[in-house]
């Protein structure tokens, strides 16, 4: 079947900054993507700062810190047009000896297995399994970008180069450079990416949510239509808790905000039909993973259809990437549960909900891609 993605004319330019670990550079490298300087930012030291902007811990590490823009473009470029069909709506699927995508448009293509990477609001993930919907996990992520030509000289020369922590009470501030908006690497035409997690309470969340109009946008609002009044608060907050060298950044952007949800599904096969990446699992951002899981979950699939039919490839694919889904999930659950804890009565929290320590922060970060691979070693010996 060909390619086909969602409504959205382009997905060029979507997404923001993301991790790199070895087993996504496999995976890259398996499909023809020469993983070299131009997919990424290289990075050799963690720095956290006090809210006067003072250093009060530093720490070596090994990364490279890409875009899902960049990935996205360097996939894509393998593929010849007609094989990807962008601006197509899904509304559902059918099976019988084969299965069938129907459009909005009235089309509709059939082949013997639909492959189903639709998303966190997976439509083929709603059809098979309607009562799974993501868990929101009591806090959101605003992020912020700003190209690096727009940072003033000393700040630049201050932080660019570095991982940035900033740990306000009961929140995470994160901050690195990422590769440009038009994919760039080079010295000046890179951005700076920051992810602030926040605890936001439900009814909190909705009025976010609410534009200026008074319509109420679910929990998806577009960026666009975040109201001026929320969008200065957030500045004024961001001056007031984090360090000014990111805080002046931070304001000088747009930001918008994501809340987090986790997901699991109990099945991830259907006949015919496949669950991939996000629209089978959601693990929270913590783990870093996404576009990992997502790349391990097309390998998976892959190696599975060698040698057998469809219906025991999928039954491999299953057997493998359900408990490794299941972990991640776990994983992100348990690397953001001082966050969703913010949200119970001081007296409801336990000792680390209640006071957490910046090395078990720093040592969470550096271990990720270890933590990556033991999910991924205990999912096998499930199997």
């Amino acid at each position: 079947m060909p390619l086909c993605s969602s409504a959205i004319p382009s997905l060029t330019g979507r997404g923001a900054g993301l991790s790199t670990h070895p087993q996504l550079i496999d995976v890259l490298r398996r499909v023809g993507v020469d993983f070299d300087e131009s997919m990424g930012v290289k990075l050799d030291t963690f720095i956290f700062l006090d809210r006067s902007g003072k250093t009060y811990l530093e720490a070596k590490t090994v990364r490279v810190m890409s875009s899902w823009g960049r990935l996205y473009r360097s996939l894509r470029d393998l593929l010849p047009p007609q094989s990807y069909r962008l601006g197509m709506s899904l509304r559902h699927v059918e099976q019988d000896s084969g299965v069938s995508a129907i459009f909005a448009d009235g089309s509709r293509l059939g082949a013997d297995l639909l492959v189903a990477a639709d998303g966190v609001r997976s439509t083929v993930r709603e059809q098979f399994l309607p009562q799974v919907v993501p868990n929101y996990a009591g806090y959101v992520a605003w992020r912020a970008m700003l190209d690096e030509r727009e940072i003033p000289p000393a700040i630049r020369a201050e932080v660019f180069e570095r991982y940035t922590f900033c740990l306000p009470e009961g929140e995470l501030f994160l901050a690195y450079p990422v590769p440009g908006r038009n994919n760039e690497t080079q010295v000046g035409r890179r951005a700076y990416n920051i992810v602030w997690y926040r605890p936001t309470a439900p009814d909190a969340l909705v009025d976010l949510c609410t534009d200026a109009q008074g319509q109420y946008h679910g929990t998806a609002i577009p960026p666009p239509l975040i109201r001026p009044d929320v969008l200065a608060a957030i500045k004024a907050t961001a001056r007031a808790l984090v360090a000014p060298q990111v805080a002046e950044i931070f304001c000088r952007a747009q930001p918008f905000f994501q809340p987090i949800f986790d997901l699991e599904s109990p099945q991830i096969v259907f006949g015919r039909v496949a669950l991939l990446g996000d629209a089978a699992f959601v693990a929270r951002p913590h783990v870093g993973a996404g576009v990992t899981k997502a790349g391990l979950d097309a390998v998976s699939l892959a190696d599975a259809t060698v040698g057998q039919d469809v219906a025991a490839a999928l039954l491999q694919y299953q057997r493998e990437q359900q408990p490794f889904g299941r972990g991640l999930v776990a994983l992100g659950r348990q690397e953001g549960a001082y966050l969703s804890a913010q949200l119970k009565p001081p007296d409801q929290r336990t000792a680390a909900e209640l006071k957490r320590d910046v090395k078990d922060v720093l040592l969470s970060h550096q271990l990720r891609s270890e933590s990556l691979r033991d999910v991924l070693a205990a999912s096998r010996r499930v199997v």
